[in-house]
């Protein structure tokens, strides 16, 4: 796997095929049809063909069981649960090198616990067509089945409501079409309803070129092109690397992964988020808020709320760089990854290393207990384990505080993971656990399907059984029913509206909305109800009935609880119901959260309309919270200029190297032309601290005049240390886009800083390990270890990496390192670097023309091209110099013998990492 750029996705996506046979239930028909192209990999036999439930470990308060497994149906990639508690898997049987292996296509599964004993007893297939190939999304809403299949998003009516389609009865529509990537995952992902009666959905980095059904087209591209890398089955007539940075039709630039809700009918699309690599799916609380996952390229995976509109920095903002071209000096991976450090990118959550996320869900009943009550579940296969959170609002965000909800490996002892090149376990079951999705049933329990595989990503299914299975969480010793819900009655729907099941509360909303007026005090009267989020969706719903619904939700507005003041406000604005005039009063709110959807809500008003609205949010910003902050900028879009002039008239001072971080903030989101001498006096200024000059420079760097590219210079030839490398980068990586026509390459060789004339490049050689004597890991696993004199030998490491500050970041820091691995993981990466290299840590080697060689590890592939070699040496070689450049092949850190290290020596350092 090659990381610039990665091309694969790091998902559960391994295949299943009916081989195993369980005499509790009868099988679905097996496919049959011509032998699956030759393999990469040889398939695996697994221990067992599913985990048994004794490996699993869960809260203590509940329990997990088998509900189904195959042969009821293939491999789940997602699931989606209806009113009467079956289960509808989607299944990618023909997925990547697999495809054609079943040539009727891949199935719509429906499966059924008839007997309500807790364990499924009946499967039936939906659909099955040639045309489905690996879908990736499956939800149920009424009698209508959403399946995610790139390049389509289809819509399956069962009119005759017997859960099985048949096209002499029902109906089968394209509702949009043009997602790239077929057969590829970071494609088009699963619909979900919202509160607001929106379909929410996302598709991953593959890119989109679609048109909706009120005409209007969306064209989401970036550098990565799947059918290039990847696999993927080109679909438009463009390539994303050829739309990249092009305006959609609503007059904003998105690139990468990106959010959408819409009408029911495929109208009024709108874009809620961007610059993803690829979210595999989004939960929709019932006050609005959204909440994703979304995979790493490195080791720099994460959940995040998706703050509306927000760029969540994946690629650069016109989308043809990525993001490991515009790394910058000292940036960590998970900085430099999600664009952190830029102005214009919101904040990326839980970044928790390597990984490869799936499904995730909001738990908002009752019948787990109070407990868990808003607990946020997000499947993670590369950790085979489902992490839990509990957001908790911090500012304008929220704190997420991750920890395992249900897991195999408590020891994250990982195999068959990218981040190990796919090193597998294939005789250690708890490492085949890959949850692909998680949901929530009508009867309150969990259900949690499982991607069994030994590999995760890759491309690769290696599991020969190609099985999969369905867990089921609910209290221990309580028996969870599903219950009947008569949708005729006012009762029923207030029940349906009520239910844990997401997509069942779909079938209250429609109906209650449907009535209208009538049902506007048997709604209001969930206002007082003991569940919040009950509250929260009889708030969007009242504003969808009518005049006296309307007033209804206005009065929330003065809740005293924000979550409630926020949920009015949105369900007015996605009604359009005074939209200003409530913004104008709420702009004052007492909670940053309140004035933080204020702000959002002004990205498409007009100056006029938002001005006095943004700068009475600016007065609340109190300099630190950088969700409040990006939602302020959010609003300015296409004001900055405007936004700019208005908050000069109230600088405080004239000296900006004395201004508050609540107002130089404000102006460093906004990174406004006429701002140059502002920031080149913040990034000059020895009496303010590294980052905030920092700061100041990136600001300068982002401002495309050759006033800022001069500002640079001077920051560059003046300053010392970080600030001078961070000024030079800039300079060195857009002399020839963002200014092009300033002439930097002479002012550089005129000031003296650089000119490649001149250019002395220092050879950097990391010599090829001979073939190690040491003992094997494991034998020097059995050695005891000497902290102390692990922590004298351990200073050998510091020639690459960092341990507690100190050091380089050459190769990966190792903080954390010894704790998260194995002993015998930790000392094979001493005594064979090579084995596992961590994914961002590739090495290059440089051929230079006069003879030489530099082996490192290269920041930037312009000209001059920057590399970074063993120790922390940092060169600028011109392009000139240079007569070709290939893939190392092997680590850059040296192995233990070459570092002159024992096998005790080795057992202290892995004794002592462990303490780090």
């Amino acid at each position: 796997m090659i990381s610039h750029p990665r091309p694969s996705r790091r998902r559960a996506l391994a295949l299943a095929v009916l081989i195993v046979a369980s005499p509790a239930v009868a099988p679905a028909q097996a496919p049959k049809g011509p032998p699956p192209a030759k393999a990469a990999q040889a398939q695996i036999d697994p221990p067992e063909p599913f985990i048994p439930t004794a490996m699993f470990a869960v809260p203590d308060d509940l329990e997990v069981k088998l509900w189904a497994r195959t042969p009821l149906f293939r491999n789940p990639s997602n699931i989606d649960i209806d009113a009467q508690g079956r289960i509808w898997v989607a299944e990618a049987y023909n997925y990547r090198r697999h495809a054609g292996k079943d040539p009727a296509g891949d199935r719509i599964m429906v499966i059924e616990d008839t007997n309500g004993d807790g364990v499924a007893d009946k499967s039936s297939v939906f659909v099955q067509e040639e045309s489905l190939l690996a879908p990736l999304g499956v939800a149920v809403i009424d009698n209508k089945i959403i399946v995610s299949c790139a390049p389509d998003l289809i819509v399956y009516t069962d009119v005759n409501r017997d859960g099985k389609f048949d096209p002499a009865i029902d109906k089968r529509e394209v509702l949009l079409t043009g997602f790239d990537g077929r057969n590829h995952d970071h494609s088009l992902h699963s619909v979900t309803f919202g509160p607001d009666g929106k379909w929410y959905f996302n598709h991953g980095n593959a890119g989109a070129k679609f048109t909706d059904r009120s005409g209007r087209t969306f064209r989401n591209g970036s550098h990565y092109d799947p059918g290039k890398s990847g696999g993927g089955i080109p679909q438009n007539d463009q390539r994303p690397p050829e739309y990249a940075g092009q305006k959609s039709d609503d007059g904003h630039v998105y690139v990468g992964g990106t959010a959408f809700r819409m009408d029911a009918d495929g109208k009024n699309v709108e874009a809620i988020g961007f610059n993803f690599r690829n979210s595999y799916e989004q939960t929709v609380t019932s006050f609005g808020d959204v909440f994703h996952n979304d995979n790493d390229d490195p080791p720099a995976a994460r959940t995040s709320y998706l703050q509306e509109y927000g760029n969540l920095g994946f690629n650069s903002r016109d989308g043809v760089r990525s993001w490991n071209a515009d790394k910058r000096p000292g940036q960590t991976t998970q900085i430099a990854e999600w664009r952190q450090d830029d102005p214009g990118t919101v904040p990326a959550g839980d970044v928790y290393g390597n990984g490869a996320p799936t499904g995730i869900v909001t738990y908002e009943g009752d019948a787990l207990g109070a407990k868990w009550r808003g607990v946020l579940l997000s499947c993670e296969t590369s950790r085979n384990v489902v992490f839990g959170y509990f957001p908790k609002a911090e500012g304008a965000g929220y704190k997420l505080d991750r920890f395992p909800f249900l897991t195999t490996n408590k020891n994250e002892e990982f195999g068959g993971i990218d981040s190990q090149r796919g090193k597998l376990r294939a005789d250690d079951l708890k490492t085949w656990f890959r949850p692909s999705d998680v949901a929530v049933g009508p009867d309150g329990a969990i259900y949690v399907a499982d991607w069994f595989d030994p590999r995760t990503g890759g491309h690769a299914a290696l599991d020969s059984s190609f099985a999969g299975a369905i867990y089921r969480i609910t209290p221990k010793g309580k028996k969870l029913t599903t219950p009947k819900i008569d949708l005729s009655t006012t009762e029923g729907q207030i029940a349906a509206l009520k239910n844990p099941a997401v997509n069942v509360r779909a079938l209250g909303f429609m109906k209650l909305k449907e009535a209208g007026a009538s049902s506007v005090n048997p709604v209001a009267a969930l206002l007082k109800d003991s569940n919040p989020y009950v509250r929260g969706r009889a708030v969007f719903l009242l504003a969808q009935l009518g005049s006296q619904g309307l007033a209804k939700t206005e009065e929330q507005l003065r809740n005293s609880d924000p979550l409630m003041r926020i949920a009015a406000f949105r369900a007015l604005r996605r009604v359009n119901h005074r939209v200003l005039e409530n913004a104008r009063v709420l702009a004052n709110d007492s909670s940053p959260a309140v004035r933080r959807d204020v702000a959002i809500a002004m990205r498409d008003v007009p100056l006029d309309g938002s001005r006095e609205i943004l700068l009475a949010i600016a007065k609340g910003y109190d300099g630190k919270d950088r969700a409040y902050l990006e939602a302020w900028g959010t609003g300015c879009t296409g004001k900055e200029a405007a936004m700019y002039t208005a908050l000069a008239a109230t600088a405080p001072g004239q000296d900006a190297a004395k201004w508050p971080a609540s107002y130089a903030n404000l102006i460093w989101r906004l990174t406004p032309v006429g701002a140059e001498t502002a920031f080149a006096a913040r990034a000059n200024a020895t009496s303010l601290t590294e980052k905030d000059r920092i700061a100041a420079v990136t600001a300068l760097g982002f401002i495309p005049t050759k006033a800022s590219a001069f500002a640079l210079v001077d920051t560059a030839q003046k300053a010392g240390g970080a600030v001078k490398d961070h000024a030079m980068w800039w300079l060195l990586n857009y002399k020839d886009l963002r200014w092009k026509d300033a002439g930097i390459d002479a002012v550089l060789k005129e000031r003296g800083l650089y000119d490649p004339a001149t250019v002395s490049v220092t050879p950097s050689v990391v010599p090829e390990p001979e073939a190690t004597k040491l003992p094997a890991a494991s034998e020097i696993a059995k050695l005891k270890g000497d902290v102390a004199k692990g922590a004298a030998s351990a200073q050998a490491c510091l020639l690459c990496h960092s341990i507690g500050g100190k050091g380089n970041d050459y190769g990966p820091a190792l903080n954390g390192f010894g704790k998260a691995q194995t002993a015998e993981v930790v000392i094979n990466a001493i005594i064979n670097p090579s084995a596992d290299i961590s994914h961002g840590f590739d090495g290059m080697q440089l051929n230079l023309k006069d003879g030489g060689q530099v082996h490192g590890i290269v920041l930037s592939n312009g000209d001059p091209i920057i590399i970074k070699s063993m120790g922390g040496l940092t060169q600028m070689i011109p392009s000139s110099k240079v007569r070709n450049r290939m893939p190392l092949g092997r680590s850059l850190m040296l192995s233990a013998e070459q570092l002159g290290l024992t096998a005790q020596d080795v057992a202290n350092i892995a004794a002592y990492l462990k303490t780090q």
